[in-house]
C-alpha cells in the first residue's frame, strides 16, 4: 500500500502541485517568522553583550524601605562614592554615567525616529585616562565640552542628516534646546539599534539634566583581571549604603536589556504568525477538496483493491499516506522559503521608528519541527475526511458507477447540524448586537460566535450552493448555451463547489467584517473630534508626564493668524476611591475652544472652589447645580469641598470635570505648567502656513504636538488603519490560495469532462466557447464564494457594532459600499484569472481525441 501511495503521488504531481503551494506558503511564514524570532532575540543578546562588554558591576539608587526618610538613593551616587569604589579591591576603572531621556527634532518638528522616552536616550560623555569613552568611542569629530555642544551615534545622524556643525533642536523634559554637533560616536546600545536616538552631552550639562550638579545616575565598574563579577558584586555591596544603592553585575544587566528591547518589539513576530494561520487555515480546504477530487477519480480503483483483499484501514492509510508525502515535500519547500521570509522581514517589518537588529540568521530545531509539525499536520488532518470517504467504498458499488451522490440521510444531517450551528451563531451574535460594553469576555463570546458562524456557512455551503448558483446563472444565461452549461457544471457537484468557494468565502468574510468595522469607527472618531472641538488646532504633550512651558501660550497668542490661545491643564482627579480627569480652563476663552453643552450652570461660575461636572460623573455622584463635591486635585490627593457650578454633556476634549486654570495648574504633577493649548484661527480653517507658525512659535520643541481636526482623527484612528492593513493583507493570501484552489479544481473538473467536451467540440462549439464556458464557471464558483462571505462578514460587524459603541459613544454603523463593490469585483477577477489555464487546456482537446479518451 506505501508503493501504491508513492504511486499515486507521482501519477498526480501535477494535480497536486497546487496542494503543495498552498500548505508551502502556511509553512513559510511559520518556519520563517520562529527563524526571525530566533535571530532577532539573538541579536539582541548580542548587542547587548557588546554595549556591556567591559562592564563588571553597575551601581545605581535603590528603592529599598530601609533608605531613610526624605533621601533617596540618587543623593548618593557622587564623586565622593565614586572614589570609594575606585578603592575596591578587584575594580580596576571606574566611570559615573548621568543618563535620562533626550528627544531630537528632525527637520519638520517631529521627533526624530522614534520619539519614545525609553528609545531616545540622552547621557554624558565620560572620557577615560586615554581621553576615548569606552561605552562610546568617537568616529567622527571630538567630545562635547561645553553645555553648547553635542555629539550623536552614526544612526541618528544618518536619521537626521546631521553634519558636524549643524545646529540640533532637542528637548530633555522642558524647553526646546538647541545644540551644536561636535562629534558622532558609535554605540551597541539596543534600545539605540532598535529604533531610538542617543544625545551625549559634557558631564557637567548632562548631570544637571539628568540627575543634579555633582550626581550621577549610575557607577559602572571595570574588574581587574582573575576577578570575577559575581565576585566584585559583592564587594561592592558591602561598601554600599543600605537601602540607598544596589550593585548589578554586567551581565544581569545585558540580559535585563535585551529582554527588555525584545518584549517591545515583540509584536513584528506576531503579525506573520496570524498570516501563517490564515494561509493554512484556508489552504486546508484546498487540501480536502483535492483529496476528495481524487478520491473519486480513483472510485474504480480502490474497488479493485478492496476487490483483491485490502481492507479499509489499508485503504484510509494508503490516502493518509500520500498525505504525508504530501505534507513533508511542502514542509521542506515552505520552510526553505521561510528562510527567505526571515530574511526579508527586518526590512518590511522594520520602520525608520522602529529598526530591527542586523545579524546572521539563527536556524534552530524549533523552526524545523515546526515546520514538519505544521505541514505534514495540517496536510494529514486535512485528508482525513476523504481517506474515510475512500474506505468506505465497497468492492460491488463502486464497479456499478464511479460517482454515487450522496445519501439523503447525509443530506439530511449536514442541513440539520448546519441549522444548528447557523441558529447558535446568529443567536449569540443577536445576543451581543444589545451589549454596549465592549469587555474582554464580551470580545472573546463575540468572536466565539462568529467562528461558529463561519463553521455554519461551512456546512450549509453544499446546500446553499444550488439557489445561489441558479440565481448568478440568470446573469451567465445571457452568454447563450455557453452560459446555461457553465451553470449547470457548477452545479454537478455542490460539496466540490462549496469547497472550493469556502476559502474565498472566508478571507471576503474576514476583510467585509472589519472593514465595516474600521470604516464605521473612524467615522466615529471624526464626529466625536469635531464634536467636542471648537479650535481648529491642538498644542499637546507626547506623554502624560510633561508639560508645555506657560511663556510658550504667549508667544502661540502672538502668532499671526491666531485668534484665541486657550491653556489647559490635564491633572487627575481623585473622587470617591477612584481616579478622573479635571481640565483647567479660563472661563473666559473656554466657550471659544470647546463645545460644550450644559444641562445646567454653564462655564461663566467657574473660578477657586467651583468646578463643572460630565452628566456621567454627575449622574454617578448624583449631583446637581449647587451641591458640594469632596475631591482632590492633582498631587496632593487632600480631599476638599467644591462647588457644582455647572453640568456638561459628556465631552471627550472637556474630560470628567472643568476647573479654574489658576488652581488646577497649581496641582499638577508639573506646578506652573500646562498640558495643551486650544488654538482658533481668523479665518476658522487650518492651513500649512498656520501650522507652520505655531510650532515655530513652541520652538519646534519634539515634545510637543501640533494637530489640527484632521490630523486628531489620524492618530485616533492609527490603530484602526492597522488592523486593515493587515486585513487587506489576509485578503492577499485568501486571494492566492482560493485561486489556486479554483485552478486545481476547474484542471480537474477538466480532466473529468474530457469526453464530454469532445461532444461539445464536435457538435460545433469553438475553441472561444470552451474557453468561455470555463472562465464562466471560475466566476460562477467566486461568485458564490463572495456572496456568502459578504453576507457572513457584514452581518458579523453589525452584530458586534454595539460593543464598538460601548467604548466609543458617537459609533454608528456605516457600509463601506466602495470597499465592499472593490472586494466583490476583485473576487469576481480571482475567478476570472484563475480559469485561464484551465480554459487553454480545454479549448487545445481536439474533439477525436477528447472523444478516444476514457
Amino acid at each position: 500500500m506505501l508503493r501504491t501511495a508513492l504511486r499515486n503521488v507521482l501519477a498526480h504531481k501535477a494535480r497536486l502541485a497546487m496542494t503543495v503551494l498552498a500548505v508551502c506558503l502556511g509553512v513559510a511564514f511559520v518556519s520563517g517568522t520562529l527563524v526571525f524570532a530566533d535571530s532577532s532575540a539573538a541579536a539582541y543578546r548580542a548587542a547587548a553583550s557588546k554595549n556591556f562588554a567591559g562592564i563588571a558591576v553597575t551601581v545605581t539608587p535603590g528603592n529599598s524601605p530601609e533608605a531613610p526618610p526624605g533621601e533617596d538613593g540618587a543623593s548618593v551616587l557622587d564623586d565622593a562614592l565614586v572614589r570609594k569604589l575606585a578603592g575596591v579591591p578587584g575594580v580596576a576603572a571606574v566611570r559615573p554615567a548621568a543618563d535620562g531621556s533626550a528627544t531630537l527634532s528632525a527637520a519638520d518638528g517631529t521627533p526624530l525616529r522614534s520619539g519614545k522616552a525609553w528609545a531616545n536616550l540622552g547621557a554624558a560623555h565620560v572620557p577615560g585616562a586615554n581621553g576615548e569613552d569606552s561605552r562610546y568611542p568617537l568616529v567622527e569629530g571630538r567630545a562635547p565640552g561645553t553645555g553648547e555642544e553635542i555629539a550623536v551615534d552614526r544612526g541618528t545622524a544618518a536619521a537626521g542628516r546631521f553634519r558636524l556643525g549643524d545646529t540640533i533642536t532637542l528637548a530633555t523634559d522642558g524647553p526646546v534646546m538647541t545644540k551644536r554637533l561636535v562629534g558622532i560616536v558609535a554605540t551597541q546600545d539596543t534600545r539605540v539599534t532598535a529604533g531610538g536616538t542617543l544625545a551625549l552631552f559634557d558631564r557637567a550639562t548632562a548631570q544637571q539634566l539628568f540627575a543634579s550638579p555633582g550626581r550621577y545616575t549610575g557607577i559602572d565598574l571595570t574588574a581587574a583581571p582573575g576577578t570575577g563579577q559575581a565576585e566584585l558584586s559583592g564587594r561592592v555591596a558591602s561598601v554600599l549604603p543600605a537601602g540607598r544603592a544596589e550593585a548589578t553585575t554586567g551581565a544581569a544587566q545585558a540580559t535585563q536589556q535585551a529582554l527588555y528591547v525584545d518584549a517591545l518589539t515583540r509584536g513584528h513576530a506576531k503579525l506573520p504568525l496570524v498570516f501563517a494561520g490564515v494561509s493554512l487555515f484556508i489552504g486546508s480546504f484546498l487540501i480536502v477538496n483535492t483529496f476528495t477530487m481524487l478520491v473519486t477519480r480513483r472510485t474504480h480503483e480502490i474497488a479493485l483493491l478492496r476487490a483483491i483483499g485490502a481492507s479499509r484501514r489499508q485503504v484510509a492509510g494508503s490516502v493518509l499516506a500520500e498525505a504525508a508525502l504530501l505534507g513533508l515535500v511542502s514542509s521542506a519547500a515552505g520552510f526553505l522559503l521561510g528562510l527567505g521570509v526571515a530574511a526579508v522581514l527586518p526590512g518590511l517589518l522594520g520602520t525608520a521608528q522602529d529598526t530591527l537588529p542586523d545579524g546572521p540568521l539563527v536556524i534552530g530545531p524549533r523552526p524545523v519541527v515546526a515546520a514538519l509539525g505544521v505541514g505534514v499536520g495540517v496536510t494529514v488532518l486535512a485528508a482525513w475526511l476523504p481517506s474515510r470517504r475512500a474506505a468506505k467504498v465497497a468492492p460491488v458499488e463502486a464497479m456499478r458507477s464511479a460517482q454515487q451522490p450522496p445519501s439523503a440521510t447525509r443530506t439530511r444531517i449536514r442541513a440539520a447540524a448546519g441549522l444548528v450551528l447557523l441558529v447558535l451563531g446568529v443567536g449569540l451574535l443577536v445576543s451581543l448586537s444589545g451589549v454596549k460594553d465592549a469587555s474582554v469576555q464580551n470580545l472573546q463570546d463575540a468572536m466565539l460566535a462568529c467562528g461558529v458562524l463561519v463553521v455554519a456557512l461551512i456546512v450549509l455551503a453544499p446546500l446553499l450552493a444550488a439557489p445561489v448558483i441558479r440565481l448568478a446563472g440568470r446573469l451567465t444565461g445571457r452568454f447563450g448555451p455557453v452560459g446555461h452549461l457553465a451553470r449547470e457544471n457548477a452545479l454537478r457537484d455542490p460539496r466540490r463547489t462549496a469547497a472550493t468557494a469556502s476559502a474565498l468565502m472566508i478571507s471576503t468574510a474576514l476583510v467585509a467584517g472589519l472593514a465595516v468595522v474600521g470604516h464605521s469607527t473612524e467615522r466615529a472618531l471624526d464626529r466625536q473630534a469635531a464634536a467636542g472641538l471648537g479650535a481648529d488646532y491642538v498644542i499637546g504633550t507626547r506623554t502624560p508626564t510633561q508639560g508645555i512651558d506657560p511663556t510658550a501660550v504667549q508667544r502661540v497668542a502672538a502668532a499671526s493668524g491666531v485668534r484665541t490661545a486657550a491653556a489647559v491643564a490635564d491633572v487627575p482627579l481623585f473622587v470617591g476611591g477612584g481616579v478622573r480627569q479635571i481640565a483647567g480652563v479660563d472661563p473666559a476663552a473656554v466657550a471659544a475652544v470647546m463645545r460644550l453643552d450644559f444641562t445646567a450652570g454653564s462655564a461663566e461660575r467657574l473660578g477657586p472652589g467651583r468646578i463643572a461636572v460630565s452628566a456621567t460623573l454627575a449622574r454617578e455622584r448624583g449631583l446637581g447645580v449647587g451641591d458640594r463635591l469632596d475631591a482632590g486635585i492633582g498631587r496632593g490627593r487632600d480631599l476638599r469641598p467644591y462647588t457644582v457650578v455647572g453640568v456638561y454633556r459628556d465631552n471627550p476634549v472637556a474630560g470628567d470635570a472643568l476647573g479654574d486654570l489658576g488652581e488646577v495648574r497649581g496641582g499638577g504633577f508639573l506646578p506652573g505648567s500646562v498640558q495643551r493649548i486650544l488654538v482658533t484661527t481668523d479665518g476658522g480653517n487650518a492651513s500649512d502656513a498656520v501650522g507652520k507658525r505655531l510650532r515655530t512659535a513652541v520652538g519646534d520643541n519634539p515634545l510637543l504636538k501640533v494637530q489640527d481636526r484632521a490630523a486628531l482623527v489620524r492618530e485616533a484612528a492609527g490603530s484602526v488603519g492597522d488592523l486593515l492593513t493587515l486585513m487587506y493583507g489576509l485578503l492577499a493570501i485568501g486571494v492566492v490560495i482560493s485561486a489556486l484552489g479554483i485552478v486545481n479544481t476547474l484542471a480537474m473538473s477538466v480532466s473529468e469532462r474530457t469526453r464530454e467536451i469532445g461532444v461539445l467540440r464536435a457538435i460545433g462549439m469553438d475553441r472561444a466557447g470552451v474557453r468561455r464556458m470555463i472562465r464562466l464557471e471560475a466566476v460562477i464558483v467566486a461568485a458564490f464564494g463572495t456572496l456568502l462571505g459578504l453576507a457572513g462578514g457584514v452581518f458579523g460587524a453589525w452584530a458586534v457594532g454595539s460593543l464598538t459603541n460601548g467604548a466609543m459613544a458617537r459609533y454608528a454603523f456605516v457600509l463601506p459600499w466602495g470597499t465592499l463593490l472593490l472586494v466583490c469585483l476583485l473576487s469576481l477577477a480571482v475567478g476570472a484569472a484563475a480559469a485561464v489555464v484551465p480554459a487553454r487546456r480545454a479549448a487545445a482537446l481536439g474533439p477525436l481525441r477528447a472523444v478516444a479518451e476514457a
